[in-house]
Order: structure tokens, then sequence, then C-alpha cells
């Protein structure tokens, strides 16, 4: 199932061929410009990317035969900083999907206040067809490829689907090597070791929790007697469904790709291991219930957490989800028509671009402190994502109550004042 593409709803009623991410990260430019008091000339520069970069990565494969890939680095926007997203390394990579998850990546960081703006990158590989050899091969070509158009002060890259701290740290090593110095800067999501950030793993999945806190108050709800359901019991979902289960929400099912298991008194979240951790362990736990990762989504629970792919909520089965909330996890787990859908039966979306934004939020903290050479404590960094995280939320609260807005309306219209202001004080040159 893609995650970077959604689907819109034809006359009728049913889905139409996928939306690439591009057109969709238009579209919800466009709907959040009707929100906001910016030039129109601000949005239509929005519309595209500074630059993309295409590059060919050539591979000397285990067996001696040669292969060559294909690479690419959408850079959105900077003008509130230096570019900032990931590198995935995924069969299905392609240049229009680097340039709408760029956008994304360029409302997140608005919405969060972080001085970065978008990017997103990635080869056009299938890493599970690669030995560790091959994929640090490939990564430091890649790195090399790439080297002219990222840096500290330029665009950091960071882990995504395919990618983690392992690439990470050879992308480092790659530029480093040929800049002649260290330099830790230029990539985050890199092992504590080499100057990477304790808690930047866990961070999305934290944020995901405190932002469920936050909603669940903000309707004065009982988080003690609140259900929650996590379709994706990995690195997001495991954190965010174990720092729920600790403040006291009740977590009745998760899943893994193989499948999902529920317990209507609660599952002990700390036993069940998440997939990142045992691969199957989900699936194969002795849990009351098993069901599949698409009955999971129609659990009669308080707050449906889709943390696992992108696409799961569609027009197709939007009428089935019996949750109050849904909270995204996940990048673009809800599509556009569903996405409307719910909006008119008065379910909250708590949409992506805020929930998950701890990745972001602490890949800006590794940023600082490789640049001041001082490495922050874990205590330091959860302290610090919490109060972003609450600056963020309050920020999408005010508009929510002051403009009547759903919560992606408002987040994006916070994004995009943001933005907005930052280019109309900095105009066009020349």
């Amino acid at each position: 199932m893609p995650e970077t593409t959604t689907t819109d709803e034809d006359a009728a009623g049913g889905e139409t061929e996928p939306e690439s991410a591009l057109a969709t990260a238009r579209r919800q430019l466009e709907r959040a410009a009707a929100h906001v008091d910016v030039d129109s000339g601000v949005v239509t520069r929005l519309k595209h990317p500074t630059k993309v970069q295409q590059v060919s990565v050539p591979l000397r494969l285990d067996d001696g035969s040669l292969e060559v890939f294909t690479g690419y680095r959408a850079q959105h926007d900077d003008v509130r900083g230096p570019y900032k997203g990931g590198l995935r390394f995924h069969p299905e990579v392609t240049a229009d999907e680097c340039v709408g998850l760029s956008m994304w990546m360029t409302w997140k960081c608005a919405v969060m206040d972080l001085p970065f703006g978008g990017a997103k990158g990635g080869v056009a590989v299938d890493p599970k067809t690669l030995s560790d050899e091959e994929r640090e091969r490939l990564t430091r070509r890649f790195a090399e490829e790439l080297r002219d158009v990222v840096g500290p002060k330029k665009d950091v890259p960071a882990p995504d689907m395919g990618t983690g701290p392992q690439e990470m740290a050879w992308f480092m090593d790659a530029y480093s090597m040929q800049q002649g110095e260290t330099t830790p800067g230029v990539v985050t999501g890199k092992p504590p070791v080499i100057g990477g950030s304790y808690g930047r793993e866990e961070a999305p999945g934290r944020s995901v929790a405190i932002v469920t806190r936050e909603a669940i108050d903000y309707y004065d709800w009982d988080i003690e007697e609140t259900t929650v359901a996590v379709q994706g019991f990995g690195s997001v979902g495991a954190n965010a469904a174990r720092l729920l289960d600790d403040w006291g929400a009740s977590i009745v099912a998760v899943s893994d790709v193989d499948g999902a298991i529920y317990d209507p008194d609660g599952l002990d979240t700390q036993d069940v291991k998440g997939h990142d951790e045992r691969p199957g362990m989900v699936s194969g736990y002795d849990a009351p219930q098993s069901m599949t990762n698409a009955e999971l989504l129609e659990l009669d629970v308080d707050i449906l957490i889709p943390a696992a792919v992108g696409e799961v909520i569609t027009a197709d089965n939007v009428d089935d989800i019996s949750a109050e909330m849904v909270v995204e996890g996940a990048n673009g787990p809800t599509t556009f028509a569903a996405d409307t859908i719910l909006e008119e039966r008065g379910i909250p979306v708590i949409p992506d671009i805020l929930a998950n934004a701890g990745g972001v939020t602490v890949s800006y903290f590794e940023w600082l402190q490789d640049i001041n050479r001082r490495q922050w404590s874990l205590e330091r960094v959860h302290e610090e994502l919490e109060q972003e995280m609450l600056d963020a939320w309050d920020a999408v609260r005010e508009h929510v109550e002051a403009d009547d807005l759903t919560w992606r309306d408002a987040a994006y219209a916070v994004a995009l004042s943001r933005i907005g202001g930052a280019k109309e004080t900095r105009g066009l040159w020349p």
C-alpha cells in the first residue's frame, strides 16, 4: 500500500485512481490559502519546488555485476532556513513524490516553528534486495552525488522509509571525507556516538502520544476511560501506545504487517514487542482475539491511531470507522475524500504534520547539538520536545477556536501564515 499517494472521490462516491503526493500537497495548499490572508503570488510560488536534483547512482553488486539506480533530492522552500527532510530507499521513489513530500515537510517545519524549509529525496531501489555491504556502497555513492546540494547550512537529510541511523552514519562519513573535515550536522538521525541525538528514534511516537493526550484533555475526556487502537506497532505506534498506556489510556488493539490483536480490557504494551523489536511478535501474541489490519480500523474505540502506512482510511472504508477521533501517526493515512467524510460526521482528525512532528523537531535539536558540539541528555530532549509540541498544539488550537476550522485546516493555516509572512518580508529578488 503506497505511503505517499491519496485518492479523490468520484461523483458516484467511490475512489478514483490514486492522486499523487504532489497533487495532494497542492490541493491542501490551496485549501489552506482560503483561510489565511497571504498574497496570491506567495501561494503560486509555493506550488513549485526551488530545485529538484536527479542523479544516477551506480552500484557494484556483491556478485560483481553493475546496476545503476536513480536518486532524487527535491528542495521545496528555504525561506525560513535550510532545507530539511528524509532520504528513503524504496522502489517507488519518483521526482513528483519527492516534490510532494518536500512540500509537506515545509508545512511540518512551519507548524512547529522550526527554522527549516522542506526537502525530501531518495533512491528508487528495494533495500530488502541489498546486502549490508551493498546498502553501504549505495548510500556512500548517493552522498557523493548529492554533495554539492546538501550541507549543514544548505540541506540536512534524515532517515525515512528504508533508511535508518546506519545509513545516516555512512552518508555523514562519505560527505565528511569529501569535505576534508568531520561534519556531523550534514544529516540528522545518526547514532548518538557520532553526534546523533538521544531520543530521536522514538520522537515521532512520543509526539503522537503528547498530542493525543492534549486532544483528550481538549475534548474533556477522562484518559483513564479512553480506549485506543493503534495500527502499526512499529517505532511510531509502539512508542505512542506505551506512553499513552503509562498515562492511563487503555490500548485495546495493536497490529503489525501480519495482523492485529485485540483485548477489550487493554493490552500490556510493554509485554507486546513491536515489529521493529521482534518481527511477527504482535500477530503471534497470545491475545483474546486476532483480526486483520482492516478490522482494527473499524473497532468501536475512542481514538484510532493509524501509524503504519498511508492511505488506510479511504472513501471505501470511512463509513465503517467507529472511532470518536483519529490521530494520524503515519504520513498521509487519511485520503482527501475520507477526510471530508470524517469532517461531515463530526469526527476530529489530528493531522500528521502536527501529531508526528516530533521526528523533525528532535532532528532540529540534533542539528543544534552538532553545530555547538555539545550533546543534550535524554531528559533535556524530552523536556524540550514536550514544550515544542505544546506550543505548536496551542497555536493550532487557537485557529480551531477562533476561525472554526478543522484541526487539519488550522495546522495548515498556522504553517502558511508563517511561511507567507517570511516570503512577503524577504520579497522576490531580483
